[in-house]
């Protein structure tokens, strides 16, 4: 069994991995770059002859693990897609997005090559994919190999893979997080039997303070709220449509009902709002807290999306004493939250709640950087603005800590571990932890881009 990073660079983004054991391939996530454009934005699929895989894996839905999986399955057009039913759904639908966004962009960027596939390829695409549960063993095709999916906690659907094959073993975490949050529950993974452990390092650069506690975050959360209200002000939330958006929404039920944060309007974009039609759908059948509760009819506090007349996205109006989810969470050039800021973060009376990674060449990590009074671009295509809400960063991410992923390792005591999903910084720090907590009978290794790993 061999490993190759399909990914472009050592960093997040484009997640991407082959395994190759005699003629057999399996592909791990098709992912793309958040940062790039075009077809620099994919995997580097050079090492992967057109129509030799026999079966592609999805860890779950979010853009750098999926957006590349059109493409891939067009080079590979007779290979099955397996993931859990709701990657599944929610792949789908971010798919679908993508296209309306490349769409837009090849307009607006004069991008040639955009959209890299259509809303009919997407469509037809769905015949390949097989859905299977967590925790029950499955063959993949015209091999010896099995797999199995466990519950990674990071959104709903995720989960990590084990790869078996004649009694060796391997696990890709995927994106991982080992303690509840409002609505996933923590990762249920296994921790023996792992010959070769695949992990994530997102957040190796990221020391969390010793007094943390999530409800702690989430008071501070709620006196921001409380503070802005008070000020006339309003709030908003830079989230992700999948999973952030969803964790925000019930968090903020949970602040209001618990007396900590008044009675405000909540308004999300029409991406969640998608989205969370899903979340809703599966309430009564996935592992999660809240079982049952469904998020847009049991959150008093949400105002009901109004819907588009005409061509663009629907207008998002600003109010004095509402809150805003709005997408994206790194406030991304033209998305929601980007072009809304622009308008809102000159106000003192307005704060600004970040509450997961922001990439440190994003817009969203140069707001949260600010001080105030500095002046802010952030769009080519829009004015700087001078900064004068409120900015705070609350520790509400999805993915494990540094700390508790290492923990993980050190437990598992695979014999190869393979560090992917990271900065080098990142990496970095994982690898001086673990020279001194892992004895020289676990081999460690930062896959290089096309590079044969010999696993067994």
């Amino acid at each position: 069994m061999r490993f190759r990073n399909l990914t472009r660079r050592r960093e997040i983004g484009a997640n991407c991995y082959l395994l190759e054991s005699g003629k057999n391939r399996v592909v791990l996530d098709a992912g793309m770059h958040p940062k790039e454009v075009g077809f620099d934005a994919l995997p580097d699929f050079g090492a992967l002859p057109h129509d030799t895989a026999d079966s592609i894996l999805i860890t779950h839905a979010h853009h750098d693990h999926i957006g590349a999986l059109p493409v891939l399955m067009r080079k590979q057009p007779n290979t099955p897609v397996f993931m859990t039913e709701p990657t599944g759904e929610i792949t789908s639908a971010m798919l679908h997005n993508s296209v309306n966004v490349m769409s837009s962009q090849r307009e607006e960027l004069s991008i040639a090559e955009y959209p890299l596939f259509t809303h009919r390829e997407l469509d037809e695409n769905r015949a390949q994919y097989i859905y299977r549960d967590l925790v029950k063993p499955f063959e993949l095709p015209n091999g010896d190999l099995t797999a199995t999916f466990h519950d990674a906690g990071h959104i709903m659907g995720s989960a990590g893979i084990m790869i078996r094959q004649n009694g060796s073993s391997l696990f890709y975490t995927g994106d991982v997080n080992f303690e509840s949050q409002t609505i996933a529950r923590a990762a249920d993974f296994p921790t023996e039997g792992i010959d070769v452990l695949v992990v994530e390092t997102t957040r190796g650069t990221y020391e969390r303070p010793q007094d943390y506690t999530r409800k702690g975050e989430k008071e501070r959360l709620a006196a921001l709220i409380r503070d802005t209200f008070d000020a006339n002000g309003s709030v908003l939330i830079p989230v992700f449509a999948l999973g952030k958006t969803q964790e925000v929404m019930l968090m903020l039920h949970e602040l209001h009902e618990e007396g900590l944060i008044p009675e405000m309007p909540l308004r999300i974009g029409g991406l969640g709002t998608k989205v969370t039609v899903l979340y809703d759908h599966y309430a009564d059948r996935v592992r999660r807290n809240y079982p049952g509760f469904r998020l847009l009819e049991d959150v008093r506090m949400l105002v009901a999306p109004r819907r588009k007349r005409g061509p663009g996205r629907p207008q998002i109006d600003y109010q004095p004493r509402t809150i805003y989810a709005l997408s994206s969470g790194m406030m991304t050039e033209g998305t929601t939250s980007n072009a809304f800021a622009a308008k809102f973060i000159d106000n003192p009376r307005n704060a600004v709640a970040f509450v997961g990674y922001t990439d440190p060449l994003s817009p969203g990590y140069r707001l949260r950087t600010a001080k105030a009074g500095e002046k802010i671009k952030l769009s080519p295509d829009l004015p700087a603005v001078e900064l004068h809400a409120r900015i705070e960063s609350f520790d509400l991410s999805a993915h494990a800590t540094r700390e508790q992923i290492a923990e993980y390792v050190e437990k598992v005591k695979p014999k190869k571990l393979l560090m992917v999903h990271g900065e080098e910084p990142s990496q970095a720090w994982f690898s001086a932890r673990f020279a001194e907590t892992l004895n020289s009978d676990t081999e460690i290794i930062r896959p290089e881009t096309h590079a044969a790993i010999d696993l067994w």
